[in-house]
């Protein structure tokens, strides 16, 4: 909105033409995003607590979380407000890429919201079956993947690129679309998993989303997209805003979710960012990297699974609690200890997806 506000009004002053920039709308749009958490974020808080919306949590797991009992929740539906607002605010309403982002992470919010609102508010310990969970996350999912697949124009915006190798790329095909919906939905619920301490999950998003916003750009540019041998996808530039937006929200949720935690983010929260996370990787045709850069989430999500397996097949368990976090909270880790350390590793795995644009 904002972004044609000022095309029009560079027709009257060539100053404003500064604001078809992308990266400035990108940091506009992230202040806009910081802005709007930090504003609301209070009375939200508030709100939430005067109608008793707060946290449940399980007596099996490690006992300083007790205390969390009965801390407002569901708060990731302000960040999904803030980052909406802000990218219709800054981005160009035209782009397929940016409607593509913002309608999945709102439709992953929404499943999110209907499955925190059957737990805390109607007080169903069950909350949102999961078959019926899976089933639209999976309909989000597809949708998305299907939309992308069928709106291509160009091959490689459905090719499977191999970091590390200069040029690799494996034409899909129709098997775009099975691995896309992979992608999405399994980024949605590996995010999901890894929300269970304060801050863990939020900053790893902000710093995955400001890698993947980087990658955005330069797929989006001619120039860089040439000498970094990656494939040029026009538009995808816009998914900076996207991204922008999702940095600025995500750290103006940690003002109060940063241990300890005033308020968490629920499913609908970490289901919505993991999706804008998977959709937006999808687009830059950037999935590897994805891979690598939320190695903190996919480590959470193998646990998980090694753990159901490893106990369905020996009676065992590998771990002392799945997933991962809480097996190194129980072997006497602080919370705070295990919360930095997976920051720490992010930081690392960012920076080593973004070195794979020129390991090549």
């Amino acid at each position: 909105m904002l972004n044609w506000l000022m095309q029009e009004l560079a027709v009257f002053d060539a100053g404003f033409s500064v604001f078809q920039y992308i990266t400035l709308r990108g940091i506009l749009s992230a202040g806009t995003a910081l802005l709007i958490s930090l504003l609301v974020g209070p009375s939200m808080i508030r709100r939430l607590d005067s109608l008793q919306i707060g946290q449940s949590v399980r007596d099996d797991g490690p006992q300083s979380h007790l205390s969390k009992s009965g801390t407002p929740t569901m708060g990731g539906a302000l960040i999904i407000v803030a980052i909406a607002a802000a990218t219709l605010l800054w981005a160009d309403l035209s782009n397929r890429y940016v409607w593509t982002a913002v309608v999945t992470l709102v439709a992953f919010g929404a499943v999110g919201w209907v499955d925190d609102y059957r737990k805390v508010v109607e007080k169903n310990s069950k909350g949102l079956p999961a078959r019926w969970k899976y089933f639209w996350q999976s309909v989000v999912g597809f949708g998305a993947a299907v939309y992308l697949f069928n709106s291509a124009e160009i091959p490689a915006e459905t090719a499977l690129y191999v970091p590390f190798f200069k040029d690799v790329a494996l034409p899909l095909g129709y098997l775009f679309i099975p691995f896309a919906y992979l992608v999405i939905v399994g980024s949605s619920n590996a995010v999901n998993l890894t929300d269970g301490l304060d801050g863990l999950a939020i900053l790893p998003t902000v710093m995955v989303a400001t890698g993947l916003g980087t990658i955005a750009y330069l797929t989006g540019h001619t120039f860089f997209a040439d000498y970094l041998n990656i494939p040029y996808l026009e538009g995808t530039g816009e998914l900076v805003i996207f991204c922008g937006a999702i940095a600025g929200a995500g750290l103006g949720f940690l003002w109060f979710n940063t241990y300890p935690a005033m308020v968490f983010m629920g499913d609908v929260g970490a289901l919505a960012l993991g999706a804008a996370l998977g959709v937006v990787a999808v687009a830059i045709r950037h999935e590897i990297v994805l891979v690598i850069m939320g190695g903190i989430f996919v480590l959470e999500t193998v646990s998980v699974i090694i753990q159901v397996a490893s106990f369905k097949l020996t009676g065992k368990r590998v771990f002392r609690m799945a997933p991962i976090h809480h097996h190194y909270e129980l072997k006497g880790w602080p919370e705070p200890r295990v919360i930095v350390r997976f920051w720490i590793i992010t930081v690392m795995l960012v920076l080593f997806g973004l070195a794979t644009l020129k390991l090549r």
